[in-house]
């Protein structure tokens, strides 16, 4: 076990956004993210395959999305959901501080049915195997 800092180990300069995966498993990636200045490039949206959930820690910025326009403006605690396919880019960061979030992301929920069919398949083998009594009442 580790103890970690979302705001320690901070570079001095950012010349592009940093992603720092904090936790990846089956079910979700949740990373740092920090920012300076950056923006998502004009022509660019990010069209994700996962639902995102995102929390500004520090700094400000905006989201906005293709769909209809709308923009957030995200100040420190603010959080979005972001389900998959949600096209959106990030239109700004703060100019006077880092601006660093948390994202968390859900992976597809088909994938989980298939791992929860995976897992109960296993305890179908176990159970047969022997390796798993059932708990008497």
């Amino acid at each position: 076990m580790n103890l970690r800092n979302l705001f320690e180990n901070l570079p001095d300069i950012c010349r592009a956004e940093i992603f720092e995966t904090i936790l990846d498993n089956s079910v979700l990636k949740i990373e740092r993210i920090i920012s300076e200045v950056q923006a998502t490039p004009l022509t660019q949206w990010y069209d994700q395959d996962w639902d995102e959930w995102v929390a500004l820690l520090q700094g400000n910025a905006c989201i906005m999305f293709e769909e209809d326009a709308t923009s957030f403006v995200l100040k420190p605690g603010d959080y979005l959901y972001i389900p998959a396919h949600k096209k959106h880019r990030v239109e700004w960061t703060d100019r006077n501080e880092k601006t660093i979030w948390l994202a968390i992301h859900i992976k597809k929920r088909e994938e989980l049915g298939k791992q929860d069919e995976g897992a109960r398949k296993y305890r179908q083998d176990a159970w047969k195997r022997g390796e798993v009594r059932r708990k008497r009442k």
